[in-house]
């Protein structure tokens, strides 16, 4: 009996667990759907619908500004995220292997972007470039991008180099290596999957960000999530609506190849 109590409080405890979980996704994902579905309204309000139609995808790749913005941001992007996998790959292994007077204070410090508002980054990479007498442009979009996607690579690379075997350099130095060939030859293909994760979280979280580029955008320098924002303030019209449903399943290819990749790393290391 008692082990027909325990199998039915089993069995309560899962359906419940089981409900929960259907209504947290079923509350998360619900906007997406409406999103989508939205997406091939006939109609040119998103109101009421009135037949299905892909001619908004249709007028969404022949927008110029949607291109031209959509270039700047994967522009800014790419060159963000490859400056931020070079220093922050430096920045991790520098942290993890070395040792010196305030170690501690600039491993906090490093990461304090993670935390630190996007306002005040905003507002901070504003005033400094107003100080030094930068103009504005896509340049200054990339260096204020730099900032945070650089944290988020080391973060992400320091995780890996912590799961490492801290011997496997000494040994290749014994086996007569430089530290240079020890480094590209024995650490830097252990960390490629962890570099190229770091990467792809950087990269999205660039092609998202609307407050620190609005900061310091300059002229003709106008990002994807500017001229979303520029557009929606007269109302939220089919084909930007479009344009989201394809960046999200562009969002979301991203995050599973990234996980791939975190899950064959950690598949190797056992």
């Amino acid at each position: 009996m008692d082990s027909e109590a325990q199998t039915t409080n089993r069995s309560l405890k899962f359906s419940w667990l089981a409900i929960f979980s259907l209504l947290m996704f079923f509350y998360m994902y619900l906007p997406i759907f409406v999103l989508g579905f939205y997406s091939f309204n006939q109609s040119p309000y998103s109101a009421g619908w009135q037949g299905f139609t892909l001619k908004w995808y249709v007028k969404l790749f022949a927008d110029g500004r949607i291109l031209r913005s959509l270039q700047n941001s994967l522009v800014v992007a790419l060159c963000a995220v490859a400056i931020a996998a070079v220093l922050g790959t430096m920045m991790a292994v520098g942290l993890a292997r070395y040792r010196f007077p305030g170690k501690g204070l600039y491993r906090g410090i490093a990461y304090l972007p993670l935390i630190v508002p996007d306002i005040a980054i905003a507002v901070a990479t504003l005033v400094f470039l107003a100080v030094v007498n930068v103009p504005l442009s896509l340049g200054t979009i990339v260096a204020a991008h730099v900032v945070f996607c650089l944290a988020y690579v080391a973060l992400v690379v320091s995780s890996r180099i912590s799961q490492l075997d801290p011997y496997l350099e000494e040994a290749a130095l014994d086996l007569g290596a430089t530290p240079t060939q020890a480094f590209i030859q024995v650490l830097l293909p252990e960390l490629a999957p962890a570099i190229l994760a770091g990467c792809l979280l950087a990269f999205v979280l660039s092609m998202d960000d609307f407050l620190i580029a609005s900061f310091t955008a300059g002229t003709g320098s106008t990002t994807l999530p500017m001229e979303i924002f520029s557009r929606i303030r007269t109302g939220v019209k089919p084909d930007i609506n479009a344009l989201s449903v394809l960046l999200i399943f562009a969002s979301a290819g991203v995050a599973i190849l990234a996980e791939y990749l975190r899950t064959r790393s950690a598949k190797r290391m056992r």
